[in-house]
């Protein structure tokens, strides 16, 4: 059985509000074939209000990529975690998905009184905690953090599309579009793929592909 070291042991919803700063949590990744699961963290400034914060699925490109500077600009602090692929395959997506959640949280330059986390699951913090189901729509921190997380990867993707244009991964994002897949079939998969999810282990690793990324 995996370690579940990561993963807060109870889940508890907070029926008070711990007074002093608030961090939202959101992640961008979990879903893709390739690349690593991205989280942020994000402390906003109540002086300093952003407007038209929603869950950035909800979102033009163009609009999370204005958010995502505001958002930079005005918060009191904000952070990105990262976990890899090699630690997807370790791990699990979902393990690996709190670990960047946890690493985003402890990258704040502030420390926060109360992390309030989208979702139904919870990284262990050494603060307060609670997941909010559909908070990157109900809670403006999470909303934020999710802007933050899902243009970071995307930037990742358009970055990587350079080095590996056969897979078009400018486009589809890693997710495992018709068109990915194809991809897949005719060039097997590169050393971005994760190779514990099935349409990856299914195409196979080609050398090359290792070859070109170290």
């Amino acid at each position: 059985m995996r370690s579940r070291r990561f993963l807060a042991a109870e889940q508890q919803v907070l029926h008070w509000t711990a007074s002093g700063l608030l961090a939202g949590v959101d992640e961008a990744g979990r879903g893709p074939l390739a690349g690593p699961v991205v989280a942020a963290a994000v402390i906003l400034d109540e002086r300093r209000p952003i407007a038209g914060l929603a869950d950035s699925k909800a979102l033009t490109p163009l609009r999370r990529e204005r958010l995502y500077d505001e958002i930079r600009e005005k918060a009191l602090c904000c952070a990105i975690g990262e976990a890899s692929v090699a630690e997807i395959d370790s791990l699990n997506i979902l393990q690996a998905t709190l670990l960047a959640m946890q690493r985003a949280v402890r990258g704040l330059r502030l420390k926060p009184a109360r992390v309030l986390v989208d979702g139904n699951q919870l990284p262990v913090l050494d603060v307060l905690s609670e997941a909010v189901v559909k908070g990157d729509a109900l809670v403006p921190a999470i909303s934020a953090a999710s802007i933050l997380a899902k243009v970071h990867r995307d930037r990742w993707c358009a970055e990587v599309h350079a080095q590996y244009p056969q897979y078009g991964f400018h486009a589809h994002k890693g997710y495992g579009t018709a068109a990915h897949l194809e991809a897949l079939r005719v060039h097997g998969a590169c050393a971005l793929h994760r190779q514990s999810f099935a349409p990856v282990r299914a195409a196979g690793l080609r050398v090359a592909g290792v070859d070109r990324l170290s």
